[in-house]
Formats: structure tokens, sequence, C-alpha cells
């Protein structure tokens, strides 16, 4: 009895049986493949229910699906084919499957073949769904994989914000401990100001005057007073008085390299290896203008590596000088370069948009998102996939398909945001500057902070091994070097900016970039104005949006929006009125209006503002106008970019709409595949079609 029972076992493992088992293998398979392709962003818990929607859709539409067919056209029992074979095989286990009946087995499999497009359906909400690409994890530190615990952060966890752009964001220069030593009234005539050195003991600053103060230790006559003495009292530098400042950075030296708004280059302080470009090795006491080379040229970017200098010109070159020991300089050579280079090779012909060094490496972004490394490549800090110095450009084919909008350079690793709002990072990893979890250096660039919502800003420095960025709902997370400690993993802060972090945090707490300053120790005219928005106790006209109440004062109306000053001034019923009807507008929208002209601020997510941008251009505001166009840029999607494109030409808004196109462009393939796209007027498809044509987008 138990032979004949073995006996049967045996016949029902035939090569159907076999071939069911592979093509269940196979199936589940390219169920994984497609889930760590469409969750690239999803967490790995979400990432394996994504692997058993694909493997079930796949299972039953092209198992079950053949089924239906031949259950409807005829019997399965009768037919010869692999799924008939298989639908026998499955018939030995239920005498019901042998015979088709239509009004019972194709019902019962439809149903199941529906299941499978509901797991497609699945799919696509989970891959588009926010809750999956922004983690619901306010921001603990989680421990690395290596044996050693991480100790815990010192700033607490805060709680989850509201996802708000705020425009513009600054920082207090208090928190600097060297800004101490100047009086109030000193402080509050500060606009912009960039702390620097060794231990952070220099500083430069510009009053709202455009005056320039030095102040610090003055080593390698950094300060550019004219001499080598050190000064606890600002000294002011005539040479560049008047100049507005729009680009500063300086070395390790350290050198200081300032351009202004006129697009001139100045220089001053360490010069050991030729890195003020005057074409000598001799210190620079007193800013002096860096002209070889670079006549007829307009400087709009500066950056320095630890002894080297990058400039970047309004026409998109990128000239180069100092120490080449590792072709950070990327002439091809490594003999030191006492003036200007322009640096060509592969950036001949490109346009370069953005530019930033390490210690001995360079770097570069162009206008189509592309990114080019060169110089010192020890820790990978070049990303090209090895670690073997480049003595030219060299662009990291790793980021090929993305397009990078800023990039940023610490000690020894890089960092890239791209216009999708992704973060990436590669190079040294001691101190976990690059946010893996790890300690392992990259020598390719890693996608991190997948888990999270869009990243609009980054920020590294030459000096550091400390990393920070910035969410779109104004979240500021840090990893790397801080106060000691090594993290490993983004860590939520309750900072405001990035800046925040290295005045905290960073060993030496510098500067990563020039930045403006803000007060809050006294109420200036701007910040008394700014509280009495929407203040019921002292307002004399109301508006009412949506049912909801406005208060606001028809003199600051008047003096901040030439539509209110006609209204007011030219005997319209509405000055007749204490309340104000509006209809044409939303009152989220109507109430960020109201409240820019307190404020000179938008607080307002993206997604509205392109209702404000709409009430900005029926009121002739056109630095609302610019702000609406800045908070749109960060919100753009492949899903809504063609959306806000249509928006951006007809309200006449030309730099959004040249963002716009280009993401367009950049992003062909995903934007002509979504609904915004094949809803707009014909015309305007049109219109971007041969506009893309011209832009080569079609070419093969």
């Amino acid at each position: 009895m138990v032979s004949a029972a073995l006996k049967d076992a045996q016949s029902l493992f035939t090569p159907v049986t076999v071939y069911s088992l592979l093509a269940c293998a196979a199936q589940f398979a390219v169920g994984y493949i497609l889930a760590q392709i469409w969750g690239r962003k999803c967490s790995g818990t979400d990432r394996w229910v994504l692997v058993w929607l694909f493997y079930d859709a796949i299972v039953h539409i092209t198992l079950e699906g053949p089924f239906v067919y031949m259950s409807l056209v005829g019997t399965v029992a009768t037919s010869d084919n692999i799924f008939a074979e298989l639908w026998k095989e499955y018939g030995k286990a239920d005498e019901r499957w042998l015979h088709s009946d239509p009004t019972i087995v194709s019902l019962e499999l439809l149903t199941v073949v529906l299941d499978g497009i509901l797991a497609l359906v699945l799919v696509y909400a989970i891959v588009k769904d926010k809750h999956y690409s922004v983690s619901g994890d306010s921001g603990g530190l989680t421990a690395p994989a290596s044996p050693s615990p991480v100790p815990p952060v010192l700033t607490p966890t805060p709680p989850p914000r509201r996802a708000r752009v705020r425009y513009p964001a600054m920082v207090d220069v208090g928190k600097w401990p060297l800004f101490t030593l100047l009086g109030a009234q000193e402080v509050s005539s500060i606009r912009q100001a960039c702390v620097f050195g060794t231990s952070a003991n220099e500083a430069i600053y510009i009053t709202q005057d455009d005056e320039v103060f030095v102040f610090g230790l003055n080593c390698s006559n950094c300060l550019g007073t004219g001499d080598s003495q050190s000064t606890m009292v600002p000294k002011k530098l005539d040479f560049l008085r008047g100049k507005k400042v729009v680009s500063l950075s300086y070395g390790s030296g350290p050198h200081v390299l300032l351009a202004t708004e006129g697009g001139e280059l100045f220089a001053w302080g360490h010069n050991g290896y030729s890195q003020l470009g005057n074409g000598t090795t001799n210190q620079g006491v007193s800013p002096i203008l860096v002209s070889t080379n670079l006549q007829n040229k307009k400087i709009t970017q500066v950056a320095c590596g630890s002894h080297h200098s990058l400039a970047l010109t309004h026409d998109g070159e990128v000239f180069a000088w100092g120490y080449n020991n590792c072709g950070q300089v990327g002439s091809g050579a490594t003999a030191n370069q006492p003036t200007p280079r322009r640096v060509t090779n592969c950036l001949q012909g490109k346009v370069v948009m953005g530019i930033a060094c390490g210690q001995t490496s360079s770097m570069a972004v162009l206008d189509n998102g592309e990114v080019f490394g060169w110089g010192y490549n020890g820790n990978g800090q070049l990303g090209v996939g090895n670690n073997g110095n480049q003595l030219t450009p060299c662009r990291l084919a790793a980021l090929q398909g993305l397009c990078v909008l800023q990039i940023a350079s610490g000690y020894a690793h890089s960092l890239a945001l791209t216009d999708e709002g992704l973060l990436y990072a590669w190079g040294a990893n001691t101190y976990g500057q690059l946010g893996t979890g790890n300690k392992s250096n990259q020598l390719s660039p890693v996608h991190i902070m997948a888990e999270k919502e869009r990243i609009v800003e980054i920020a590294a420095c030459h000096s550091t091994h400390t990393s920070a960025c910035k969410t779109q709902s104004g979240q500021v997370y840090m990893w790397g070097q801080c106060r000691g400690q090594s993290i490993v993993l983004p860590h939520l802060t309750h900072f405001s900016c990035t800046d925040d972090v290295f005045a905290c945090f960073a060993t030496p707490s510098v500067m990563w970039r020039l930045l403006s300053m803000e007060y809050d120790d006294f109420l200036t005219v701007a910040q008394s104005l700014r509280k009495e928005f929407d203040s019921p106790e002292t307002a004399d006209l109301k508006f009412s949006v949506d049912g909801k109440y406005i208060h606001v004062h028809k003199a600051v109306l008047k003096i901040r929006c030439e539509h209110f000053r006609s209204m007011f001034q030219s005997h319209w019923t509405e000055d007749m009125k204490e309340v104000i009807e509006i209809d044409q507008f939303s009152y989220p929208v109507y109430r960020s209006f109201l409240e820019f002209l307190y404020t000179d601020n938008v607080d307002l997510p993206p997604e509205d503002a392109i209702g404000l941008l709409d009430l900005a251009t029926s009121y002739c505001e056109n630095r609302l106008k610019r702000l609406c166009q800045h908070i749109i840029k960060r919100g753009i999607t492949v899903e809504n970019a063609f959306s806000l494109l249509s928006a951006a030409v007809r309200y006449d808004a030309e730099d959004l709409e040249e963002f716009c196109f280009k993401f367009c462009v950049n992003h062909l393939t995903e934007v002509t595949q979504t609904a915004a796209f094949w809803q707009i007027d014909g015309n305007m498809l049109k219109e971007f079609i041969c506009r893309a044509s011209r832009c080569g987008a079609f070419k093969n």
C-alpha cells in the first residue's frame, strides 16, 4: 500500500510540474528586480511589499489569463498547449478544474486576473504616494552596521513640521563667538559675513552701506589690512568700499578670494603656492585685483581649496590657479599655476553653472546637470569609480541621467543635489560624512536620505568633515564629524538653516558660505510691522476670503502696493467699505499675499504658489512673482513639471518658464507619460515639441 502511494506521488512530479516551479521562480526574480527599480525611494519593508505585488500580478496575468481565455472558447481538458497541461496538473488536485464551465471557472479565474491588475494599481500607489517617499521617523540616530554603537547626539528629536517652504532663510551671526566682540550697533549694521581660519579665528563682514570690515588673528595676512597685526577691533578695507560682494571663499593658509557685483576679483592672504593668482609667491597683505587672463571677464563665483583657487565667469568658463601637486588646477600637469588659467579639456565648449573645492580637488556642475571632477582622488572624492588622481576634468558617469543643480565639497568628500531633490554623496567617510550608515569610503556617488522628503539645499566645507542639508519643509539634518562625534546617518536638528550646523557642530566652526543675518534682540520697524499683520486691535480694514477675515491697515497697503494705492486714492467703491469681499483667489493665496506686504516673505506650500503667481501678475507685483517662481522651482516634479511650464507661460514668468522647460527636456520620457502632458493646449504642445527639437532633445 505504501509503495502504491509513493508510485502515485511520483507520477504527479511530471515535467510540467518542473516547468511550473521554474516559471514561479523566474516570475519571483522578475518581481524582485522590478521592485528594486521602481521602489528605490521606498524603505526596505515597503520594497518587499512591492516584490510580492509584482510577483502576484505577473502570476495572475501570465498564467490565469490564458486559462480564462481557454475556458471561454473551449474545454481545457481537450486543449493541446502548455497552459492546458498545467491546468490538468491542477485538476489532479481539484477535479472541478478539468472540465471548464464558463459560468463557474471563468468567473472565478476572471476575478483572479483582476487581482493581478489590482496588484499593479497598488504598486503605482506605493511608488507615487508621498507617504512612501517621506519617512515617518522624525530623526532619531540609528546605529551603524559596525559593531561600535554611535553615541547619542546632543540635540533631542524635534517633532515633525508642516511641509512648507519659507523664503528667505537667514541666520543670526551671533552664533559665532567671534562676533560677540562687536557691539549691538555694529552687529545691527551687518548685511553679510564670513568666519574662516584654521580655528575659526578670522572674520570678514560687509555692512548695509557696502563697507568691508575684518578682524581676528590675521594669520598669513589673511585680513588684508596692510600689516600682519592681529586685531580685536574691526578694521575697514577702504580699497573695497562701495563694491557689492556676490561671492567669497577662503583657503587653508588662509587666502581669501572675493568677487564683486561688477565682476571684479580680489585676493589677499597666504600666497606660498601662487594661489592669489598674481604671478608671485609673496604674501598679499592688502586686496589686489586679479586680472591676468581675466580681462573683460565677469567673475560670478569663487571657490578655494587648501592652496588653490577657482573662479567662474558669467559666460560659464572656469579659471584655476595655485597649488597643483595632484592636478587640482586641471591643466593636465602637476606644476603649480601662478596665474589664472582656463580649465578646458572636457569642459571646452561647455557652460559651467557652479564650482566647489575640496582640500586638493575641484568640482564643476554644468548647465545640463553633468558633474566633472579633477585633482586628488585618494579617497574617491571625485566620484569617478576609482581612487586615481585626475589631472584634467573627468565626468562622473555614475550620475548619468540625473540633472544636478548644486554641488558641495568637504575636506575629502562631495555632495550633489539633483533637480528632483535627490541627494548623492561620495568620497572619504572616516567620520560618517557620507551619511550612508557606515564609515566605508565610496568611489562613486551613492543615493542617501532616500526615505526623506525633497532636499532643497546641501552644505559642506573644504576645512571640515561635516555635512548638512535642508528639506523642502525647512527641516535641517547634519552628519559626519559633529563636535567630536561621528554621526553616520543624517540626524534631524532644531536648526532653521544649514549655517547653524557649522556654527554649533563643525570643527573648526567656520562658515561654509557668505551669508546674510537677521536679529531678534530688538524690534526694528520691519519687525514691528510684521507683528501687526492680521491684528484686529489696530486694523482699519478687513478682507473676507472664503468666509474668513484678514485684518489689515489701509496705510500699509497703500505704501506697499500700487493696486491698493489706486483703490484707496481714486475713489473706488471699495474705499468706502470696512469689509472687502475677495472671490477671485483662495484664502491661503490671498492671506499669503497680504502677509508679503507686511513681511516681504512668502510662506506658502509649493502647490499654492501658482495661485499666488497669478495674483502677483494681476497686481503687477514683480518681486512677489520672483519669490513665487523660487518656491515653484523647489517644488517641481515629473508629475507637475508640464503644468508648471503652462503656468509660467500663462503668467509671463520667463525665468520660471526656462527652468521648467529645461526640467521637462531633462526628464522628457517621464514627463510625456504624465496626464498633465496630454491635457495641455494643442498649440502649446506644438510649441514645446518644436522648441525641444531645436535643443536636440530628440536626437538618437
